[in-house]
């Protein structure tokens, strides 16, 4: 009996583990309600989606520094950025990674980098990596997209920019612009999931 019972107990501490690892690395679903956060901009002010009042959703992007694959993405996201904030879609980009794993990706260097590429949206440093690991991002670049409704801040896409991190010329299909622009004109995202291609997250 006393052996049952141990047994029984290690059944249920796997099921438990198994089942809160699962929540956590899983993250945010296309549908579910993203949670707001507040969060360091490199400006030193707290910057959370509430602030935007007048916003439709966000262009989420986590992404960094030192990641090559985040490099050749920058000016692609300042291009978001500038066609669809007054829009009502602005980017607001995050850095995951944890500076003592690597240390490209302080926050001191964040604004170094930030003015260098002429960012024009809030580049956020995600202290404690408490964020990355609610939406279940696991690369840099990886981007959520948001529509704020009257339940929340609804998650409508999850994954790459594009389909081509190297050449501009070559991009066949553009994941988010193709998303923000069917959310503006009130219909379904119709690629709702791709493949983030990236570097992985320091953690």
């Amino acid at each position: 009996m006393k052996k049952f019972r141990i047994a029984l107990l290690g059944l249920i501490g796997v099921f438990i583990f198994a089942f809160t690892t699962r929540d956590t690395v899983s993250g945010y679903e296309i549908g579910d309600v993203a949670t707001d956060f507040s969060l360091k901009n490199i400006d030193n002010k707290m910057v959370s989606l509430k602030d935007y009042k007048d916003a439709k959703g966000f262009i989420v992007i986590f992404t960094c520094n030192h990641c090559p694959y985040a490099k050749a993405y920058e000016e692609k996201i300042v291009a978001l950025d500038k066609k669809y904030k007054n829009l009502g879609y602005p980017v607001i980009a995050i850095n995951p990674n944890n500076p003592s794993k690597q240390k490209e990706d302080s926050f001191d260097k964040m604004i170094v980098r930030a003015n260098e590429k002429g960012f024009t949206f809030p580049y956020l440093f995600d202290e404690g990596q408490k964020i990355y690991p609610q939406y279940g991002a696991t690369k840099t670049p990886h981007v959520y997209i948001l529509e704020k409704t009257t339940k929340g801040n609804i998650v409508k896409y999850i994954g790459a920019i594009d389909d081509n991190y190297q050449d501009e010329k070559d991009v066949k299909v553009k994941y988010v612009e193709d998303a923000v622009n069917l959310l503006l004109e009130g219909k379904e995202v119709e690629v709702k999931t791709t493949k983030a291609i990236g570097c992985s997250i320091k953690a």
